[in-house]
């Protein structure tokens, strides 16, 4: 190692180490964001400014830790929000690595386990009535429904939707190509039901926005000046109000629950694993598996059929 690095201090490296993620790895800026905060909550804690002077004691310390905070509600850090730091440590320790920086080595830092994640999903029958919920032929209900379709169509992420463009739809093929975690380009596919509703909220357009969903002024009149484009906190609401009117209970419902259904759904009617993965956008096929519990009930009646004959 340098001597040179004996004298630089952790947060240069850290700084450093999120400039190299933002131009060599071309993550996004809400990866940096996340980053940034989990090792700056390391480095308040270890409360050493030289990469050498940082050993597995004081990490088992920063992990004993995360697992004792508690947020303003006193609730503790999720498994999987504490291994969101330890991923972001580990990771920064391998570039420190690389660059010949003496420390502590990654591969002596585990994640703890996860716990099992439980997932909603919205059955066939609150699915109809959810998706039916925005009645009407104003401007409001028609993109309503359509955001409604084109979620539960496509299992989007929500940021995805947002930053959707209407030059990106390509009604007639039905299919899109979406930009999403990790900057990767996946290819999804709309409904024919979610092309007609698209289509119809696409015609009754009359301003220049190029944002697919956009708010709409209540005096209907759009400036050519404002940023009409929908944040996720707004999609949000309109899922959350329609889900409401459905006469939904008990399930606290959200886009992601729609991306939950669609998921659900696929796997339900036969689809394989590996395909799912792929629509959804998972990195890994692990990610995915957290949908299997829908297969539980078709193993039973598996079960049932070739086995408890007695």
């Amino acid at each position: 190692m340098s001597d040179f690095y004996y004298l630089v201090d952790l947060k240069t490296l850290k700084i450093q180490y999120l400039e190299h993620l933002e131009i060599e790895k071309n993550r996004s800026p809400k990866t940096l964001e996340n980053y940034n905060r989990y090792l700056d909550r390391f480095l308040q804690f270890a409360k050493v400014t030289k990469p050498h002077d940082l050993d597995g004691e004081r990490i088992r310390q920063y992990r004993l830790h995360l697992n004792r905070l508690t947020d303003n509600y006193g609730q503790p850090l999720m498994k999987v929000t504490q291994n969101y730091h330890i991923i972001a440590l580990r990771n920064f320790l391998k570039y420190l690595a690389k660059r010949g920086v003496k420390s502590v080595s990654a591969e002596t830092i585990e994640l703890g386990r996860a716990e099992d994640r439980h997932v909603t999903f919205l059955e066939h029958s609150e699915l109809d009535r959810l998706l039916n919920a925005p009645e009407g032929s104003d401007l409001n209900a028609l993109r309503d429904r359509a955001i409604l379709r084109m979620l539960f169509s496509t299992g989007m992420r929500v940021s995805e939707l947002c930053s959707m463009d209407r030059s990106k739809i390509d009604l007639k093929r039905g299919e899109l190509s979406v930009l999403g975690k990790g900057r990767k380009i996946r290819l999804v596919f709309l409904s024919e039901d979610a092309k007609d509703q698209i289509g119809q909220y696409i015609a009754k357009r009359t301003d220049v926005d190029e944002a697919l969903f956009i708010r709409i002024p209540k005096s209907k009149k759009f400036s050519k000046d404002s940023d009409l484009r929908l944040t996720p906190r707004s999609i949000q609401r309109i899922v959350q109000k329609y889900a409401i009117k459905a006469g939904i209970i008990g399930k606290h419902v959200s886009p992601h629950t729609l991306r939950h259904s669609y998921a659900t759904d696929l796997l339900r009617n036969g689809a394989d694993i590996r395909s799912v993965q792929a629509m959804l956008g998972h990195s890994s096929v692990t990610t995915t598996q957290i949908y299997t519990h829908v297969t539980d009930t078709q193993l039973r009646e598996i079960h049932k059929k070739f086995h408890d004959k007695k």
